[in-house]
Protein backbone atom coordinates (compact mmCIF):
# COMPACT_ATOMS: atom_id res chain seq x y z
CA UNK A 1 0.00 0.00 0.00
CA UNK A 2 2.89 2.39 1.25
CA UNK A 3 4.65 1.48 -2.64
CA UNK A 4 1.72 1.96 -4.55
CA UNK A 5 0.15 5.31 -2.87
CA UNK A 6 2.97 7.29 -1.12
CA UNK A 7 6.31 6.43 -1.99
CA UNK A 8 6.38 9.26 -5.00
CA UNK A 9 5.21 11.65 -1.90
CA UNK A 10 7.67 10.32 0.64
CA UNK A 11 10.77 10.34 -1.86
CA UNK A 12 9.94 13.95 -2.67
CA UNK A 13 10.30 14.91 1.18
CA UNK A 14 13.45 12.81 1.73
CA UNK A 15 15.74 13.92 -0.69
CA UNK A 16 16.64 16.83 0.98
CA UNK A 17 17.31 14.96 3.71
CA UNK A 18 19.22 12.66 1.31
CA UNK A 19 21.20 15.51 0.27
CA UNK A 20 22.03 17.18 3.69
CA UNK A 21 23.11 13.31 4.92
CA UNK A 22 25.50 12.93 1.81
CA UNK A 23 26.95 16.02 2.40
CA UNK A 24 27.45 15.20 6.23
CA UNK A 25 29.55 12.09 5.00
CA UNK A 26 27.23 9.13 5.47
CA UNK A 27 26.51 6.27 2.63
CA UNK A 28 23.62 4.19 2.15
CA UNK A 29 25.23 1.25 2.99
CA UNK A 30 26.32 2.93 6.79
CA UNK A 31 22.71 3.78 6.83
CA UNK A 32 21.48 0.46 6.18
CA UNK A 33 23.60 -1.45 8.73
CA UNK A 34 22.94 0.73 11.49
CA UNK A 35 19.43 0.58 10.65
CA UNK A 36 20.07 -3.26 11.73
CA UNK A 37 21.93 -1.99 14.72
CA UNK A 38 18.90 -0.16 15.92
CA UNK A 39 16.64 -3.27 15.06
CA UNK A 40 18.56 -5.39 17.40
CA UNK A 41 18.50 -2.77 20.05
CA UNK A 42 14.57 -2.82 19.77
CA UNK A 43 14.20 -6.34 20.17
CA UNK A 44 16.54 -6.62 23.16
CA UNK A 45 13.83 -3.44 24.61
CA UNK A 46 10.98 -6.22 23.14
CA UNK A 47 12.26 -9.20 24.99
CA UNK A 48 12.67 -7.45 28.01
CA UNK A 49 9.12 -5.60 27.86
CA UNK A 50 10.63 -2.07 27.65
CA UNK A 51 7.73 -1.19 25.15
CA UNK A 52 8.32 2.67 25.20
CA UNK A 53 12.02 2.46 24.78
CA UNK A 54 11.17 -0.16 22.09
CA UNK A 55 8.90 2.59 20.14
CA UNK A 56 11.56 4.95 19.86
CA UNK A 57 14.02 2.87 18.83
CA UNK A 58 11.47 0.83 16.09
CA UNK A 59 10.82 4.98 14.87
CA UNK A 60 14.61 5.24 14.40
CA UNK A 61 14.99 1.75 13.05
CA UNK A 62 12.25 2.77 10.55
CA UNK A 63 14.22 6.22 9.29
CA UNK A 64 16.76 4.41 8.87
CA UNK A 65 15.63 2.17 6.12
CA UNK A 66 13.72 5.07 4.65
CA UNK A 67 16.80 7.40 4.39
CA UNK A 68 18.59 4.96 2.92
CA UNK A 69 17.64 5.04 -0.43
CA UNK A 70 17.33 9.23 -0.35
CA UNK A 71 20.93 9.23 0.82
CA UNK A 72 21.75 6.44 -2.43
CA UNK A 73 20.01 8.67 -5.00
CA UNK A 74 21.70 11.76 -3.87
CA UNK A 75 24.62 10.23 -4.21
CA UNK A 76 24.38 9.21 -7.20
CA UNK A 77 25.68 5.95 -6.29
CA UNK A 78 22.63 3.20 -6.34
CA UNK A 79 23.89 0.27 -6.76
CA UNK A 80 22.73 -3.59 -7.31
CA UNK A 81 25.35 -4.55 -4.92
CA UNK A 82 23.79 -1.87 -2.28
CA UNK A 83 20.00 -2.73 -3.75
CA UNK A 84 21.14 -6.45 -2.25
CA UNK A 85 22.85 -5.55 0.72
CA UNK A 86 19.33 -3.63 1.89
CA UNK A 87 16.85 -6.38 0.87
CA UNK A 88 18.89 -9.05 3.14
CA UNK A 89 19.02 -6.49 5.82
CA UNK A 90 16.10 -6.08 5.81
CA UNK A 91 14.98 -9.81 5.99
CA UNK A 92 17.21 -9.60 8.60
CA UNK A 93 15.79 -7.04 10.63
CA UNK A 94 12.23 -8.66 10.75
CA UNK A 95 13.57 -11.85 12.12
CA UNK A 96 15.33 -10.21 14.46
CA UNK A 97 12.22 -7.95 15.75
CA UNK A 98 10.12 -10.92 15.61
CA UNK A 99 13.25 -12.94 17.92
CA UNK A 100 12.63 -10.06 20.25
CA UNK A 101 8.85 -10.59 20.28
CA UNK A 102 9.14 -14.53 20.43
CA UNK A 103 11.47 -14.06 23.63
CA UNK A 104 8.61 -11.90 25.40
CA UNK A 105 6.13 -14.25 24.89
CA UNK A 106 7.67 -17.02 25.95
CA UNK A 107 8.38 -15.22 29.05
CA UNK A 108 4.97 -14.07 29.68
CA UNK A 109 2.94 -16.30 27.75
CA UNK A 110 4.20 -19.49 27.82
CA UNK A 111 2.77 -22.10 25.99
CA UNK A 112 1.93 -22.60 22.15
CA UNK A 113 1.47 -18.37 21.39
CA UNK A 114 5.05 -18.71 21.42
CA UNK A 115 4.07 -20.14 17.76
CA UNK A 116 2.70 -16.67 16.61
CA UNK A 117 5.64 -14.85 15.85
CA UNK A 118 6.79 -17.98 13.77
CA UNK A 119 3.77 -17.85 12.29
CA UNK A 120 4.21 -13.67 11.30
CA UNK A 121 7.96 -13.94 10.31
CA UNK A 122 7.04 -16.82 7.99
CA UNK A 123 4.23 -14.57 5.74
CA UNK A 124 6.71 -11.78 6.25
CA UNK A 125 9.39 -13.96 4.54
CA UNK A 126 6.56 -14.76 1.98
CA UNK A 127 5.70 -11.60 0.78
CA UNK A 128 9.12 -10.36 -0.16
CA UNK A 129 9.75 -13.51 -1.87
CA UNK A 130 6.68 -13.10 -3.61
CA UNK A 131 7.64 -9.63 -4.88
CA UNK A 132 11.08 -10.69 -6.01
CA UNK A 133 10.37 -13.80 -7.58
CA UNK A 134 7.72 -12.09 -9.53
CA UNK A 135 10.27 -9.29 -10.35
CA UNK A 136 12.68 -11.79 -11.85
CA UNK A 137 10.10 -12.82 -14.11
CA UNK A 138 9.64 -9.53 -15.17
CA UNK A 139 6.38 -9.43 -13.19
CA UNK A 140 4.53 -6.98 -11.01
CA UNK A 141 4.03 -8.03 -7.55
CA UNK A 142 4.06 -4.62 -5.73
CA UNK A 143 1.23 -3.63 -3.21
CA UNK A 144 -0.95 -5.18 -0.53
CA UNK A 145 -2.76 -4.05 3.28
CA UNK A 146 0.93 -4.88 4.90
CA UNK A 147 4.19 -4.15 3.02
CA UNK A 148 6.81 -3.78 5.17
CA UNK A 149 6.32 0.04 6.20
CA UNK A 150 2.96 -1.11 7.28
CA UNK A 151 4.31 -3.93 9.60
CA UNK A 152 6.49 -1.83 11.50
CA UNK A 153 4.30 0.80 12.28
CA UNK A 154 1.78 -2.04 13.20
CA UNK A 155 4.44 -3.07 15.43
CA UNK A 156 5.12 0.12 16.72
CA UNK A 157 0.78 -0.18 17.78
CA UNK A 158 1.22 -3.14 19.25
CA UNK A 159 4.02 -1.63 21.44
CA UNK A 160 2.17 0.82 23.21
CA UNK A 161 0.67 -1.27 25.72
CA UNK A 162 1.03 -4.74 26.73
CA UNK A 163 -2.53 -5.48 27.32
CA UNK A 164 -2.72 -4.85 23.02
CA UNK A 165 0.32 -6.31 22.43
CA UNK A 166 -1.06 -10.02 21.78
CA UNK A 167 -4.17 -8.61 20.28
CA UNK A 168 -2.17 -6.89 17.20
CA UNK A 169 -0.08 -9.34 16.73
CA UNK A 170 -2.89 -11.71 15.96
CA UNK A 171 -4.54 -8.37 13.91
CA UNK A 172 -1.41 -8.56 11.93
CA UNK A 173 -0.99 -12.12 11.39
CA UNK A 174 -4.68 -12.22 9.72
CA UNK A 175 -3.18 -9.04 7.51
CA UNK A 176 -0.23 -10.51 6.24
CA UNK A 177 -1.45 -13.60 5.37
CA UNK A 178 -4.37 -11.53 3.21
CA UNK A 179 -1.75 -9.92 1.59
CA UNK A 180 0.50 -12.66 1.35
CA UNK A 181 -2.51 -14.40 -0.94
CA UNK A 182 -4.13 -11.18 -2.58
CA UNK A 183 -0.63 -10.99 -3.94
CA UNK A 184 -0.06 -14.52 -4.60
CA UNK A 185 -3.52 -14.52 -6.64
CA UNK A 186 -2.52 -10.85 -8.34
CA UNK A 187 0.88 -12.40 -10.01
CA UNK A 188 -0.75 -15.87 -10.74
CA UNK A 189 -3.29 -13.92 -13.05
CA UNK A 190 -0.67 -11.68 -14.64
CA UNK A 191 1.35 -14.40 -15.23
CA UNK A 192 -1.58 -16.32 -16.86
CA UNK A 193 -2.21 -13.78 -19.66
CA UNK A 194 0.10 -14.67 -22.84
CA UNK A 195 3.62 -13.17 -23.16
CA UNK A 196 3.97 -10.05 -24.97
CA UNK A 197 5.07 -11.31 -28.86
CA UNK A 198 8.63 -9.90 -29.13
CA UNK A 199 8.78 -10.95 -32.43
CA UNK A 200 7.81 -8.76 -35.12
CA UNK A 201 6.19 -11.37 -38.30
CA UNK A 202 7.06 -10.21 -41.80
CA UNK A 203 4.52 -9.31 -44.26
CA UNK A 204 4.56 -10.49 -48.10
CA UNK A 205 5.86 -6.73 -48.70
CA UNK A 206 8.54 -6.71 -46.00
CA UNK A 207 9.73 -10.27 -47.52
CA UNK A 208 9.58 -8.59 -51.38
CA UNK A 209 12.07 -5.61 -49.78
CA UNK A 210 14.39 -7.61 -48.21
CA UNK A 211 14.66 -9.56 -51.08
CA UNK A 212 15.41 -7.11 -53.33
CA UNK A 213 18.09 -5.55 -50.71
CA UNK A 214 20.04 -8.88 -50.64
CA UNK A 215 19.67 -9.56 -54.34
CA UNK A 216 21.54 -5.99 -54.93
CA UNK A 217 23.81 -6.43 -52.18
CA UNK A 218 25.01 -9.37 -53.97
CA UNK A 219 25.16 -7.72 -57.21
CA UNK A 220 27.69 -5.26 -55.65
Amino acid sequence: MFDGKFRQSVDAATAPVGRGLVRAGFSADVLTASGLVFALATAWCIGEGYFIVAIILLILTGAHDLLDGAVAKASQRASQRGSFFDSVVDRVSDAVLLGGVAFYIERHHPGELVLLPFGLVTTFFLISYQRSKAESLGLAAKGGLMERAERLVMLGVALLSPVIFIPVLWIMMVLTTLTALGRFWRVWQIAARPAPRTVIERTPRSHARRARRLSRSARH
